[in-house]
């Protein structure tokens, strides 16, 4: 029997999905230790017992994703009203330094990802799902690129590079907080709470107004209006033969209008109300994908992905201690970013932060790695993330 939810029934589903993830996360504190996300958490119950619901013969889910897409790119547009070349100036050469560690690791993965599948006989787009679209981009990038790793022909795209990235979430949270010690211990020569008596430089918290309709209703223009020009943007792309998914212009278009809004005054891109519209966006996006992962389709390729994601964790391990820590500066701030770039580089920004506060806990504050590590890792590293996907996928066909 074929269970066929129209897009209605498929946003209430993804709604009560949402709402089961946040009660089990409250419940778990192993799930909140990990900062496994809300929508992957309930996603993965939803989807054991469609899998078992399947197996036993007795039904199957059919989905609408009309708006699984809608919110992919109102996610993404939100993602490019953060890549403001002024920001990045601001932050000095540090940042730059780490950006280019990051990409340079984003680089690394998928070609990795690529050169084992190849030795291993298999897709290399199955090295693709396994590199820097789960690992650096997470479950947001995964389910964005999915569709189009299945338009170049690898079934099941949308499960593999979902599951990589929930294996990533639970890897960089293991790995980070180990690497971090050892380099602060063995290479910086600290001790717990030794640093406890450096002083922690001043912070200053900018006076934040509560968020008006006008906002909003401003905020949802500018989104709307970057998706539009993205669309056309991602047109001309494509008229160049390569392969370009729609969240590459919705970034474009929207990276596009925030860089023209900082030397025009008059323009005001309300970023606050935008983030919150591209997180509620991103649940609904990825609560919408994580229902229709078909795990019975990973069942042929349950080694190879071991071997895969298990190359993975090794490369960030090698990056972390012998890359971002050297060239960060080799003290103690490298040592946490080093430990911060684990926890995005296979996982997430609040896996990065959950490991680089566990260093701070016992060995002692470093401001700068907590402005520096959540600067590249959520605003700029997507963005170059999403052009060196690009690049590997026409690249891999």
């Amino acid at each position: 029997m074929v269970i066929d939810l129209n897009v209605y029934y498929t946003c209430g589903l993804a709604v009560l999905v949402l709402m089961l993830g946040e009660w089990i996360k409250n419940k778990s504190a192993v799930l909140r230790k990990f900062c496994i996300p809300v929508p992957v958490i309930g996603g993965l119950v939803f989807t054991v017992l469609a899998t078992i619901l399947y197996s036993a013969g007795v039904c199957e889910f059919k989905f609408d994703g009309v708006l699984k897409d809608l919110f992919s790119l109102a996610f993404y547009a939100g993602i490019g009203f953060t890549a403001s070349i002024t920001v990045l100036r601001k932050g000095g050469i540090k940042v730059f330094k780490y950006l280019v560690i990051a990409v340079l690791a984003v680089v690394l993965q998928n070609a990795l990802g690529v050169g084992v599948a190849s030795l291993l006989g298999i897709n290399p787009l199955i090295g693709l799902a396994t590199g820097s679209i789960p690992m650096t981009g997470g479950h947001g990038t995964s389910a964005t690129f999915a569709p189009e790793l299945e338009a170049l022909g690898l079934s099941g795209a949308s499960t593999i590079a979902l599951a990589a990235a929930t294996f990533g979430l639970v890897a960089g949270s293991l790995i980070g907080g180990p690497v971090g010690r050892y380099l602060a211990e063995k290479k910086c020569g600290l001790s717990p709470l030794q640093r406890k008596a450096m002083e922690k430089a001043a912070t200053v918290s900018a006076d934040k107004t509560a968020l008006t309709e006008k906002d909003f209703l401003a905020a949802t223009y500018q989104i709307l209006l970057a998706m539009a020009l993205g669309s056309i943007i991602s047109v001309l792309l494509k008229k160049t033969g390569l392969s370009f998914p729609a969240s590459v212009g919705a970034m474009l278009a929207s990276a596009l209008f925030t860089n023209i809004a900082d030397v025009v005054p008059k323009i005001k891109i309300r970023h606050e109300a935008i983030n919150i519209i591209g997180n509620i966006s991103l649940l609904l996006f990825l609560a919408i994908t994580m229902m229709t992962m078909k795990l019975w389709q990973l069942v042929d390729l349950a080694i190879p992905m071991i071997i895969l994601l298990v190359c993975q964790v090794v490369l960030m391990v090698l990056i972390a201690i012998f890359v971002t820590f050297p060239l960060m500066g080799k003290d103690f701030t490298a040592a946490m970013m080093a430990s911060g770039h684990c926890g995005f580089g296979l996982g997430a920004v609040p896996t990065a932060m959950a490991n680089m506060k566990t260093l701070s806990d016992t060995y002692g504050e470093s401001p700068e790695a907590f402005f520096i590590v959540p600067l590249v890792g959520s605003l700029f590293i997507n963005f170059f993330n999403s052009i060196v996907i690009t690049v590997f996928m026409n690249i891999a066909i």
